[in-house]
């Protein structure tokens, strides 16, 4: 039994020691990261002499957001704060899957329900805000001349390259216009289908998004929320 214990003890050290030196390994590298859902946006730029310099977007309930930037010394930035005495410190730490970000005493960067703490993932190229304008500019294009195999194919797979990081209003409007050109296709159970994560908030009224989201966000999802509704009316159509 002594014998047994000591083995696991041993094996839980040695996994400690090899997870502490995997993460010695990791480093931040410069690039943009983007939260799940969306909600936050860091960039990280190599500037001279190996010094990084960061700027994180991020937005919170009712529109309220949070905008900050500065220079990393060792994946830490101090910035000015509410006093001398307490300044705002961020610190971004490597993980295999991205970055960490965490905050202590920043809230003057932020609305008041707003925050960045959190997980930040690398963004692929054809995710970032600008590739997806672009994008969606080349789909409505090909849509309005009536290519509609070719604007699926231009649009459709933003849904799945960029799930993770798609905020909801950017993808409420995707998949509406995938919607549209399915039915220009016939294909009717597809259009459902693309639009099923949008649909429980289709069923309810006006009023009871109203009620049950801060004014600005309602405001926001309501013209989507609108479309989906036409939408699954035509595709549910024989």
């Amino acid at each position: 039994m002594l014998k047994s214990r000591v083995a696991l003890c041993a094996a839980a050290l040695l996994f400690s020691i090899t997870l502490t030196a995997q993460g010695a390994n990791l480093k931040l590298v410069p690039g943009e990261y983007e939260t799940e859902g969306g909600w936050g946006n860091l960039v990280l730029k190599q500037g001279k002499g190996g010094v990084l310099f960061f700027s994180i977007e991020s937005v919170g309930a009712n529109g309220h957001s949070c905008s900050v930037e500065g220079e990393l010394h060792g994946g830490k930035a101090t910035l000015e704060g509410s006093s001398e005495d307490e300044p705002c410190l961020v610190t971004l730490m490597p993980l295999a899957e991205g970055i960490e970000v965490q905050a202590d005493s920043c809230r003057d960067y932020c609305g008041a329900r707003a925050g960045f703490d959190g997980t930040y993932l690398p963004l692929p190229p054809a995710c970032t805000a600008k590739a997806i304008a672009a994008t969606r500019k080349t789909f409505k294009q090909l849509y309005d001349a009536r290519k509609f195999t070719a604007a699926r194919a231009k649009l459709e797979p933003l849904l799945t390259v960029c799930e993770r990081s798609l905020d909801p209003w950017t993808d409420g409007w995707i998949r509406n216009d995938v919607a549209v050109t399915l039915h220009k296709l016939g294909d009717l159970a597809g259009c459902r289908a693309v639009l099923e994560p949008w649909v429980e908030e289709a069923e309810r009224t006006d009023d009871e998004l109203a009620q049950n989201l801060p004014p600005a966000d309602a405001e926001m999802r309501a013209p989507i929320v609108r479309a989906t509704r036409t939408n699954l009316r035509l595709c549910r159509k024989k």
